[in-house]
């Protein structure tokens, strides 16, 4: 037999070996909506999951709009990519409460490729030369052209970091760096909309310190400011701030927020409309927007070698952004999210609605803090979301046509106030962990001057060469003194306290490489225990070493609460991830009605889990020794034993 028969006989055979069941397993794990519309609860959910949706629906058709032009292509388009990117996301996507869609940060991304490749020639939207489709010129087509290619490439990107498991490798990214990076691109998003904000025209600037002259020309050109335009925008972001604080502060006693965007919107273009600011004042407006879905084309697959760099860029940014509200909502809701499974979702979300002229997706986090706010259960209420922007597209398009390009450009800075409040996290590292502080602020620099991938790129490689560094700082615990002292203490004291004590011994640091799999091996030796049924006297010593945690489970009395100690004497050092997981263990913990007690810590270990989280617990948390947690694990229980022997 020769070696490609050969070959073929070996792929057949594994063909033939392929069982229904592998495929229905396959299906249910990279097809999420089969799992979850099967179970939906139609009488709970679909009430809450349609005023959600219907108000998601008004923040993406705003959004859509001023993303568009933020990308530098028609506002229509920017319908578009509120519409088919959630779809698909629907499908493919684990983020119950995730909904994708136009994105700041990669509308900015792409309007690099847009201007570069496309450079703009007037500053309305509304041009001649009829390209014959959608009404719109060809000068549009082309910018959406290029747009698209920025998706294509960028979802192709995401698919293939998918297809090389490197969800795996999102341990990387740590918070500090996440944080630091969207205030930073947040920043440049202002930074763009300063022209429409005060009505200037200005030339595209881009580039390294493109930020530092984008402010510099506006100062001398400070004469040509727009009077009208400005304090349409002033009046437009004080009503926006106003009332959206007001949602906030009351939305516990009202069901349904009120839509300020759409009021707005409707407002100013009315009012635009009559006082014909387009011709008097000279105010740009939005302009025509065409009716209906366009039928499918491909992105010109000449410009793909052209817009690489963006494209990596699309694809870091927007999954890193995303990845982290997926996480968020998989936390505050208590369900998992596979890594590797978003960037098939998110790929899949840029991919096919490039072929229908969108600009590149992401979640965003207004969107996700909307769906919190409205009581959104599932990805039912996105989908509802997508009917809504289907009218929008069919039948009210059009009346937008007055629209200030002002107030949407006001309605992007209001919308990025939750990424530019991050700020306020630089106290918070600052008492954790200043090294934490000094990646946070040099990462926003280097998104500042340069571009927000290479802000990622600049802190992921910061944090690595820094833990690099310390790491040799680590030292290693006698384990066997350890077990020496603690059966010693347990033999003299012959008591029942120890039922159902656990002892893990953190021997290295805790940062940002090993603190997922810590809090993971945790919980396993915690279910494990759970799953027992017999009660024995015993304790267990886990030793932490190098990412992994060993040992042997201990079996638990059900009857009891249970108490798992934490030796931090090994702890030489932590980040602020190591902070939060040593946090969530202790939730965690606090949930399975187990008590966590902490010994040998550092000052500055316990200053950190102070401020970082509310330890609520009515007994001691830290300890200065073993001996000594378990003398007050004694005491207290002793204690609950004469108070129960009290009431009887």
């Amino acid at each position: 037999m020769t070696g490609g028969k050969r070959k073929r006989s070996t792929v057949w055979r594994k063909i033939q070996a392929v069982r229904f069941e592998d495929i229905k397993t396959w299906c249910m794990r990279r097809l999420p909506i089969l799992k979850w519309v099967p179970v939906y609860n139609w009488k709970e959910n679909l009430v809450p999951d349609t005023v959600s949706g219907m108000m998601l629906a008004i923040q993406q058709v705003t959004q859509g709009l001023a993303f568009a032009i933020l990308s530098s292509v028609h506002p229509v388009f920017g319908l578009y990519g509120s519409f088919f990117p959630v779809i698909v996301y629907a499908i493919f996507g684990m983020g119950r409460h995730v909904a994708t869609g136009t994105f700041a940060l990669t509308s900015l991304i792409s309007a690099n490729a847009v201007e570069r490749l496309v450079p703009s020639v007037r500053a309305n939207f509304t041009a001649n030369n009829n390209s014959g489709i959608l009404g719109l010129s060809e000068f549009e087509m082309q910018r959406i052209g290029v747009a698209a290619a920025v998706s294509f490439l960028g979802g192709i990107i995401q698919v293939a970091m998918f297809m090389l498991q490197l969800g795996s490798a999102t341990f990387l990214l740590t918070e500090p760096v996440i944080s630091a990076m969207t205030t930073g691109a947040a920043t440049h998003v202002v930074t763009s909309q300063v022209k429409y904000l005060l009505g200037m025209k200005m030339p595209y600037i881009s580039g390294p310190l493109a930020f530092f002259h984008i402010y510099a020309y506006v100062f001398e050109n400070i004469r040509s400011v727009q009077l009208e335009a400005l304090l349409l925008s002033l009046l437009s972001i004080v009503v926006l701030v106003l009332v959206k604080e007001l949602n906030e502060k009351f939305q516990r006693n009202i069901k349904v927020v009120l839509p300020i965007d759409l009021l707005l919107i409707i407002a100013t273009s009315i009012a635009c409309y009559y006082a014909d600011m387009e011709y008097i004042y000279g105010i740009e407006v939005v302009g025509n927007i065409p009716k209906g879905l366009p039928s499918p084309k491909a992105p010109p697959m000449s410009v793909l070698p052209e817009v690489v760099t963006e494209a990596f860029g699309v694809a870091l940014v927007g999954y890193v952004a995303s990845l982290a509200l997926a996480q968020g909502s998989a936390k505050k809701f208590k369900y998992t999210v596979d890594d590797n499974q978003e960037f098939l979702a998110h790929g899949l979300s840029n991919v096919i609605p490039s072929f229908f002229f969108c600009i590149p997706s992401a979640a965003a986090m207004g969107r996700t803090a909307l769906l919190y706010s409205t009581g959104a259960k599932t990805q039912v209420a996105c989908l509802i979301s997508c009917v809504l922007i289907l009218v929008v597209i069919y039948a009210i398009g059009p009346l937008l046509y007055w629209l200030p390009m002002c107030v949407l450009a006001s309605i992007i800075v209001v919308g990025l106030k939750g990424m530019l409040m991050q700020f306020r996290d630089l106290k918070k590292y600052w008492k954790v962990d200043k090294i934490d502080w000094s990646i946070w602020v040099s990462t926003y620099v280097f998104t500042i001057c340069f571009a927000a991938n290479v802000g990622l790129l600049y802190g992921v490689v910061c944090t690595i060469v820094i833990v690099i560094f310390r790491f040799p700082r680590a030292k290693t615990l006698n384990l066997k003194n350890m077990k020496e002292m603690e059966y010693k203490y347990k033999a003299e004291d012959n008591s029942e306290s120890l039922k159902q004590v656990k002892i893990v011994s953190v021997n290295s640091p805790l940062v940002f490489l090993n603190a997922r799999k810590f809090h993971a091996d945790l919980l396993k030796i915690i279910q494990k225990d759970g799953m027992s049924s017999q009660c024995e006297q015993n304790t267990l010593l886990c030793s932490f070493s190098n990412g992994s945690c060993h040992g042997e489970s201990v079996q638990s009395c059900h009857s009891e609460r249970r108490v798992l100690i934490l030796d931090c004497s090994g702890l030489n050092f932590f980040d602020y991830t190591g902070v939060s997981v040593l946090l969530q263990i202790y939730v965690d913990c606090k949930n399975r009605y187990i008590d966590v007690l902490l010994a040998h810590c550092k000052a500055s270990l316990i200053k950190a889990m102070q401020y970082g989280g509310n330890l609520e617990s009515e007994n001691p948390v830290f300890f200065e020794s073993i001996s000594s947690a378990i003398e007050a694990i004694h005491i207290h229980r002793n204690y609950s034993k004469f108070s129960e022997q009290s009431e009887v």
